[in-house]
Formats: C-alpha cells, sequence, structure tokens
C-alpha cells in the first residue's frame, strides 16, 4: 500500500464517512484508491478547496515509467466513471506521459513520472491543507 501522509490526527481528515453522501469525496477517494491498485506511489489526497477556490481536492500520485502513467490515468478515469458516472471535464499531458493532469471540476487528479514528481514537488506547495485519509 502506498504512503498516506502522517498519521497526525490535527492534519489529517477521516473521509470514510462521507464518502455516501458526497460525490465530490467519492471521486477523490475512488481514484486515489485505483491508483495504489495499479502500483501508484506515495498517492496522496489533498483538500485545497480552501486555498484555491476553484477545485476541492488533489489527488497526487507517480510512476516509474511513461507506462504505467499511462495505465494509472486509463484505470483512475475507468474506476471513476464506474463508481460515478463521471467523465474528466478535460485532462492534459496524456500525449507526453509525464505530467497528466486529470480534470473532474472539483477534483484534479495530478499522476507524474517519478522524477517530474520530485522536480516539481507539488506537495510542498500544499502543506499546511488537509491530507485526507482514502486507505481501506
Amino acid at each position: 500500500m502506498s504512503e498516506t501522509g502522517a498519521n497526525d490526527s490535527e492534519s489529517h481528515e477521516q473521509a470514510s464517512g462521507m464518502a455516501d453522501t458526497d460525490e465530490t469525496t467519492l471521486v477523490a477517494l475512488v481514484a486515489a484508491r485505483a491508483a495504489d491498485d495499479q502500483k501508484g506511489s506515495n498517492t496522496v489526497v489533498l483538500k485545497v478547496g480552501d486555498v484555491l477556490g476553484v477545485t476541492e481536492f488533489f489527488v497526487i500520485t507517480a510512476a516509474p515509467n511513461r507506462r504505467l502513467v499511462r495505465r494509472l490515468v486509463e484505470e483512475i478515469e475507468d474506476r471513476v466513471r464506474a463508481a460515478t458516472g463521471r467523465s474528466p471535464v478535460r485532462s492534459e499531458g496524456v500525449q507526453e506521459q509525464q505530467w497528466v493532469l486529470v480534470d473532474y471540476g472539483d477534483v484534479v487528479v495530478h499522476v507524474f513520472l517519478d522524477e517530474v514528481r520530485d522536480f516539481y514537488e507539488i506537495e510542498r506547495l500544499y502543506r499546511d491543507v488537509p491530507v485526507i485519509t482514502w486507505a481501506e
């Protein structure tokens, strides 16, 4: 199982009870679990809505090669569609397979090639936002 961040109860929010009633949270949880099931590494869900205002959650994951980046994106899209009936509003970076952004509007999924994630350190920019526990 991938890392879900530190277990500091003040910086984490338990989302499992919200998934039944909150489709936005469900999309984020399904995306994170799909990435983890397909060997995405260091998958995290960040609640960024209070600081960004244009989306509620970021799901961030990575893969060691471009083929796995593509597989993660496909699996996330399939699982979210199966669970919610939703498809992405748009996707970017699909051809390059280095940093693919899958935008559901209220949830943005970032699938990185490992070295690209290490370079951009996107989590560092949002280190003060709550980390959502997504593992079952």
